[in-house]
């Protein structure tokens, strides 16, 4: 199966660059899935359901969210009757939605779909996303009725995903990082065949702070007092992912690549786009 998953979209120029580049990315590299983290499409801060229907209208099969799931306000109706969103797996046990699903691509493979959590310098805690995944990946071996499985880790550490990498190492197709907004340099196939990335960067304008019109994060770090609200960078956006094929028989990763396209970062995937 190819795979590809693309980082925390932020605000319009985000948008924008899955617009542009996700439908040629589809066609040329021959996807059977698109899983896009849309946690920060709407202003820089969670996800309406307009820009949800974008993204799955120019190719995302699944769209992912984060600690910002419901911080816009038709997230908490239109994320129980839209199936192809997951919301985090140990969010609060009321929340509407679901944190793991198994889909059928075009060409009937099956591959699960979830996402958790971390603890470590999070702004509020969580439940232990290790008992949590630890739970779903029991109930669904790799390379049983499922092709393959994708695991979102969305937290602020590298340790803790690199810890939640190996965790899964065999358990799951790939396990990728989001969050933080910057693509780590370590994509790798783990020992026992787990893809993995600490973090998958994100889809928007680098020329920024994480993704931030750069004036007022650079306020408060320098004063240490806050003028204004936080604004999405406004240029040309990258999108920043990652590529996994894998084998359908046992469910591991064959290949994988970091996906840097458009916008201002080197450029890089599984082959170049025409």
């Amino acid at each position: 199966m190819k795979i590809l998953f693309l980082g925390d979209v932020v605000g319009r120029s985000g948008r924008s660059a899955v617009v542009e580049h996700l439908p040629k990315m589809r066609a040329q590299w021959g996807l059977d899935f698109v899983v896009v983290n849309g946690e920060n499409a709407t202003n820089g801060a969670g996800l309406n359901e307009a820009h949800a229907k974008l993204l799955f209208e120019v190719g995302a099969d699944c769209v992912t969210l984060g600690d910002h799931a419901f911080d816009q306000r038709d997230m908490l109706q239109y994320a129980e009757k839209e199936t192809r969103i997951i919301r985090p797996l140990n969010f609060a046990k009321q929340a509407p939605g679901r944190g793991v699903r198994i889909f059928e691509t075009a060409s009937r493979k099956r591959i699960l779909v979830t996402q958790v959590l971390g603890q470590v310098f999070m702004k509020r805690a969580f439940d232990d996303p290790f008992s949590a995944i630890d739970a779903v990946l029991s109930r669904h071996p790799l390379g049983g009725q499922v092709q393959a499985i994708l695991v979102d880790v969305h937290c602020e550490a590298t340790s803790e995903k690199m810890a939640m990498g190996h965790f899964c190492d065999g358990r799951a197709s790939v396990v990728v990082g989001t969050h933080t907004h910057v693509p780590t340099g370590d994509a790798q196939i783990l020992p026992s065949g787990t893809a993995f990335q600490a973090d998958a960067g994100m889809c928007g304008d680098y020329n920024s702070v994480i993704g931030m019109d750069k004036k007022e994060p650079l306020r408060r770090f320098v004063t240490g007092m806050g003028k204004g609200r936080f604004e999405p960078a406004a240029e040309a956006g990258t999108c920043a992912g990652l590529y996994v094929e894998t084998d359908d028989a046992t469910g591991k990763a064959l290949r994988v690549e970091m996906v840097r396209i458009g916008g201002r970062l080197q450029q890089s995937g599984p082959s170049p786009l025409t």
